[in-house]
């Protein structure tokens, strides 16, 4: 960090909330509860996925066993997020098997370890009856005689590709011939699994979008930025300490850039690095935060500009451009339909924009365990003709996205200077309709805040 701004950083992280303007204060932050509480809500969410969310999804992807492995360390994504909320990680290694006993009698939930998983798994391994976890392995798979057995194997999905090499080599070796063929790709049930949001899940996903703004309307404002002073690289550590400080956690560094008049832009293009730029009167800042509570993850980005002196709003060109990236989103989600692919949704809402002469660029992705999530791709910013393999997954209910998306435009105050409004907002797709976790970003921040 420049030595210029050290004094006036450290100032505002012992200042925190207290130098929050007034119509950033008026918004209620959501309850952030302590460690313990969150492990019982988790183990509660889990007992109750458990229970309806995976019995629907092994009947759907036909799946009547599925086996889940992985050591510690070195863990597969979809064992992580069935871990009690005590677990750090897996222990030694960790089998989970999940058999389909049929309609009526729910799932049978076992631990193939030395450890039961809490409460969630009963340990069904004696080491000291059998000294060999594997063949323990296959004997409770025979014992169960399952016509296909699941392992998380994927050419497509990686979070559906924890199955390491040396675990499978293993586990087909247990196995007998009869079983050994039975083995099929669990990558819809792991998508699955990982993409679906349960009603009491969703109550509080809200709340944690709530969280994620009252932090991103902080940094966007004069309680954390001094035009002049304050460097776009500033308000990025601000965030990262500010989140830790809440006991919460980023699972990526915040972005924080500017746009202003005369062609400047600190960012280049979305792969390349962001440079540390002294905010100025006239800029438009971009910032793109994500925070991570409960295993669940927000991803937003939302704009600020930093008044002139004399000026009460934004220029005209900057608020209208924001109306029309609000534009886009609203053509991208109307395009969600049960069944469509990623590309299908892709294609149908680029042609709407191109059809109202905005020039779109989209790139919205599945959100929920993971901040860029299993489920269908909606484009890649370097990929607007559609994502081969991630796009081609369908569009499912009771899922959340990240509606994450540019349009070009021409603000005349610039002389006619083309920019990218950039946003990203997280949504919830019902199968019907598609609803904002906590609302979309309608109008600039300014800085500072007017009455």
């Amino acid at each position: 960090m420049p030595v210029r701004s050290v004094s006036f950083f450290v100032v505002l992280l012992i200042a925190g909330v207290s130098l929050l303007p007034a119509s950033a204060q008026e918004r209620a932050t959501p309850t952030i509860v302590p460690m313990r509480e969150r492990a019982e809500v988790i183990d509660r969410w889990l007992e109750e996925r458990f229970e309806t969310v995976l019995p629907d999804l092994m009947r759907r992807e036909n799946v009547e066993l599925w086996v889940i492995i992985g050591r510690e360390y070195n863990e597969d994504p979809v064992l992580r997020t069935m871990l009690p909320g005590t677990w750090q990680s897996a222990r030694r290694r960790t089998v989970l098997l999940f058999h389909d006993q049929g309609p009526g009698e729910g799932i049978e939930r076992l631990a193939i370890s030395r450890y039961a998983a809490g409460d969630l798994f009963p340990a069904a391994w004696d080491p000291d009856a059998q000294p060999d976890q594997w063949a323990r392995l296959a004997d409770a798979i025979a014992e169960r005689d399952p016509a296909t057995i699941a392992v998380n194997t994927s050419e497509t999905f990686a979070l559906a590709d924890g199955m390491t090499a040396s675990e499978m080599n293993q586990f087909e070796r247990a196995l007998s011939d009869t079983y050994r063929e039975r083995i099929v790709s669990g990558e819809g049930l792991a998508i699955g699994w990982l993409e679906t949001r349960t009603a009491n899940e969703m109550t509080v996903y809200r709340q944690i979008n709530r969280l994620a703004h009252t932090i991103i309307e902080e940094g966007l404002s004069e309680a954390v930025i001094q035009p002049g002073i304050t460097t776009t690289a500033d308000v990025q550590w601000w965030y990262r300490e500010r989140i830790r400080d809440l006991n919460l956690t980023a699972w990526f560094h915040p972005s924080v850039s500017v746009q202003r008049a005369a062609a400047h832009s600190d960012d280049g293009d979305f792969s390349g690095p962001v440079s540390d730029t002294v905010i100025q009167p006239g800029d438009l800042i971009h910032m793109d935060l994500g925070i991570t509570y409960l295993r669940l993850n927000t991803d937003t980005q939302r704009n600020a500009y930093v008044l002139r002196p004399g000026e009460t709003e934004a220029p005209e060109g900057l608020r209208d451009g924001l109306h029309v990236a609000n534009r886009v989103q609203d053509l991208l989600t109307d395009a969600f339909e049960p069944g469509r692919t990623g590309n299908e949704i892709l294609a149908a809402a680029l042609q709407a924009a191109d059809d109202e002469g905005i020039d779109a660029t989209i790139y919205t992705h599945p959100l929920g365990y993971h901040g860029h999530g299993a489920g269908p791709a909606i484009g890649l910013w370097d990929q607007q003709e559609g994502v081969p393999g991630w796009g081609d997954y369908p569009l499912y209910p009771n899922t959340s996205h990240s509606i994450e998306l540019n349009a070009a435009v021409t603000i005349p105050e610039w002389d006619d200077q083309e920019i990218l409004m950039r946003v990203e907002e997280n949504a919830f797709f019902d199968g019907d309709r598609v609803t904002y976790h906590d609302g979309r970003q309608t109008e600039l921040y300014l800085i500072p805040r007017q009455p």
